[in-house]
């Protein structure tokens, strides 16, 4: 199974300005996160990103992982289960490659549990919003590292060794 993150941040760690994203994220980004979403089995969110964010199309199978039903998104699966059983059942319902899309809360959870295979980040310019994810602790704890910078958002890769 291969599990793998996306998340965008500002420079101050703010994942979200004004509830959504959409301030956070670059043109870089956006790019970046369209064709990323295209190469995986299934997409896994959180129910505040499902609540927050534009899902209304998805280009493979949707999973909410949820205490909440999510009526705005009726074509995604919803399931009220921790989250790291929630994406065991998804690789045995989808297929083994995972895509987390969840926010801050949700993906320092399953980096924590140490679920997730490797993190791709975006870092703009983009300051002063809410929902604070630590990124420097993550990235301080990848076993490796890639960095680039495209037009002013900066992209890290951060892998990490699972526990057996």
């Amino acid at each position: 199974m291969s599990v793998t993150a996306t998340i965008v941040v500002g420079a101050d760690g703010c994942t979200s300005l004004d509830g959504s994203s959409t301030q956070v994220t670059s043109d870089a980004d956006r790019q970046n996160f369209l064709k990323r979403r295209r190469m995986v089995d299934c997409i896994i969110i959180g129910g505040n990103t499902a609540r927050n964010e534009p899902y209304v199309k998805t280009p493979v199978p949707l999973v909410v992982i949820s205490r909440q039903p999510h009526p705005n998104l009726p074509a995604a699966h919803v399931w009220n289960v921790d989250p790291c059983d929630g994406v065991i059942r998804a690789a045995k319902e989808f297929g083994e490659n995972i895509l987390i899309e969840g926010g801050a809360s949700f993906i320092s959870y399953l980096l924590d549990k140490n679920v997730i295979d490797s993190l791709e980040l975006s870092l703009t310019p983009a300051s002063g919003g809410a929902d604070i994810f630590d990124f420097a602790k993550y990235l301080a704890r990848a076993d490796s590292l890639d960095e680039k910078n495209v037009d002013g958002t900066i992209f890290y890769t951060a892998h990490f060794k699972k526990l057996q």
